[in-house]
């Protein structure tokens, strides 16, 4: 073993340790792989920057802005009211109809842009069938991955895995690939989903308002001001009603029972009603006062807040934002959208008052008291994804065949080889913006940076790998200990092997990590590459057993009230069933 390997495994080592704890962003962890790599001699800065200019990255920005041109002209809202009506009738048909329709639509968008526009319709059929949400949120999120892996554009892994392969000699991946084992996937998954596991999906509550699931009863007290309280006439910010206290004024009733629209500058009067949110302690700190009346809140209901203009909203905070390590405080909710923030379900635990030092993560349910005018604002914000049923934005309905004929033409021009899928992908998103589906803005905000960055990050890990010999040597070590078992199961390995790195890093980072090791496997035993390739790519996007091996599961996790162990339950046995498949059907339809 060479010095130049071992700086590799050191550097790999590093690399994988900050992905799996999340102490840092993944997007920083992948530039300071690169950094590393660079600074140590083992790649030249062209070398190490040549992620940026990688076909799958291209591929992978603009393939985000044609899934944005689908949303934003409302093809998958249609699509979701389609699904609600067809839902509402039975749970078994809400339950199949839901995993059939965005698994079909996940071949060929962004699943997790898919995810986020079924949540609220999925809360809303739930609703209406009395079904905890838990036991349709995690089937839409598998279903998704189901999908994904049916086609070349259906998951980043696959664009990835593609341009690797090329690299390293092999043929790109063509657009349907993936297609016979995909569906073998999809099915077996719908099947298993349907008959087993979903009786393995405990049922974490069956509240469907937003203040019973918050558990807001004990943190919303309304006070009333009696005759002789002596800051009446004074602004609210002047009165200080909640100084020195662990309170926010959520809102303020006149005596007539209109909310007042001032905030801060409200003007108070005796008979007014200041809505306070904070814990019972800091509540029972104003009972010594004899100029107010508090009158507790435990019967408290949606509609109770949502007096004039004022509503109540759930939002996740997006898997991969910008807002990921912020504190809440920082995030400024009053200043950014005129908003107040109730409470947050943070790493499955719910918190109500001393929020402000709260970190965010990614998967996060947050409830929020806003204005009804300002929930346009949080819609559009890249950093949220809301799951309420609220009034549907105003989609451009009428560029709908535009926008669908443009991912359509995508397909085929890469399907029958017109064009590589990299010139396809950024000719139509190109033409998404052109015919008016998109916005130059919104074509700039759908892709997710923090992606692109750990693609270019981690591409050149890769690429140090098969250049220091590294590869080659963890592909002999592989060998040499399972000589005796053949090429399959050593594909097998390799299968298994992502499918487990998958569930506590990045897809795209396994993907990365493992092709070569697998190409240099195959090389070594004197077998096709393709199989072990496929191997890896199928496993890399199929992480069912934890909430933070992929981006629709962490969207997920606050609205379905999952705990970490939901996931291991009900996606093991899947994982398992998946790579016995694997195992005896890769072989088969990629030769060895």
């Amino acid at each position: 073993m060479s010095i130049e390997i071992v700086i590799v495994f050191v550097i790999l080592l590093v690399g994988i340790v900050l992905f799996t704890t999340e102490r840092i962003s993944f997007d920083i962890t992948a530039l300071i792989i690169l950094c590393a790599l660079v600074l140590t001699g083992l790649l030249t800065p062209a070398e190490g920057l040549s992620g940026f200019s990688n076909e799958a990255t291209v591929t992978i920005g603009a393939m985000f802005i044609l899934s944005e041109g689908i949303r934003r002209t409302g093809a998958l809202e249609a699509v979701g009211e389609m699904f609600s009506r067809l839902g509402k009738r039975n749970y078994a048909l809400a339950l199949l109809s839901m995993m059939g329709v965005v698994g079909v639509i996940s071949a060929f968008i962004n699943n997790t842009a898919a995810v986020a526009i079924f949540i609220p319709v999925v809360l809303s059929v739930g609703d209406k069938l009395r079904v905890s949400p838990a036991k349709l949120l995690m089937p839409l999120s598998f279903a998704s991955m189901f999908g994904g892996v049916c086609t070349l554009i259906g998951t980043s892994t696959n664009i990835l895995m593609s341009s690797l392969a090329e690299q390293n000699g092999e043929p790109p991946f063509t657009m349907f690939e993936f297609t016979p084992l995909g569906l073998v996937f999809f099915g077996v998954g719908l099947l298993y989903l349907f008959f087993i596991g979903i009786r393995f999906i405990p049922v974490r509550q069956v509240e469907y308002e937003a203040t019973a699931k918050f558990e807001m009863g004990d943190y919303l007290t309304d006070v009333v001001l009696r005759p002789g309280y002596q800051h009446a006439g004074q602004s609210l910010e002047e009165s200080g009603m909640a100084k020195n206290l662990d309170l926010d004024v959520v809102q303020v009733f006149h005596q007539s029972g209109e909310l007042s629209p001032e905030g801060s500058n409200t003007q108070l009067s005796v008979g007014d009603t200041l809505r306070l949110r904070g814990s019972p302690q800091e509540i029972k700190k104003l009972l010594k006062r004899d100029d107010i009346v508090i009158k507790h809140s435990r019967d408290l209901h949606d509609v109770d807040l949502e007096k004039g203009n004022e509503t109540l909203i759930e939002a996740v905070v997006a898997p991969g934002s910008d807002l990921e390590g912020q504190a809440i405080q920082a995030v400024n909710f009053p200043e950014r959208f005129g908003a107040t923030l109730l409470a947050i379900r943070h790493h499955g635990q719910l918190q109500q008052d001393e929020m402000e030092d709260v970190r965010l993560s990614g998967g996060d349910s947050i409830l929020l008291d806003i204005n009804r005018d300002r929930i346009g604002e949080v819609q559009r914000d890249p950093s949220f994804v809301v799951v309420s049923e609220i009034p549907l934005p105003n989609y451009r309905r009428h560029k709908i065949k535009v926008a669908i004929g443009i991912l359509v033409g995508v397909v085929l021009v890469a399907a029958l080889n017109i064009a590589p899928i990299v010139i396809a992908a950024v000719v139509g998103s190109i033409l998404m913006v052109l015919t008016g589906c998109l916005s130059v803005e919104e074509a700039h905000g759908s892709i997710s940076w923090k992606i692109i960055l750990l693609l270019a990050g981690v591409l050149p890990l890769g690429i140090a790998m098969e250049k220091t010999g590294a590869a080659e040597w963890l592909s002999t070590l592989i060998i040499s200990q399972g000589s005796h078992w053949g090429p399959t199961m050593i594909l097998s390995a390799f299968f298994f092997a992502a499918m487990m790195l998958t569930n506590v890093i990045s897809n795209q980072a396994t993907a990365v990590l493992l092709a070569p090791i697998a190409i240099q496997a195959a090389q070594t035993l004197d077998v096709s590459a393709r199989p072990f390739l496929m191997a890896v790519t199928f496993a890399a996007s199929l992480s069912f057993m934890t909430p933070v091996g992929y981006q629709t599961n962490t969207l997920i996790y606050g609205p379905g009230q999952y705990k970490f162990t939901d996931f291991t339950r009900v996606g093991t046995p899947l994982n398992i069933l998946f790579w016995i498949i694997g195992t005896l059907l890769i072989p088969v339809f990629w030769p060895l």
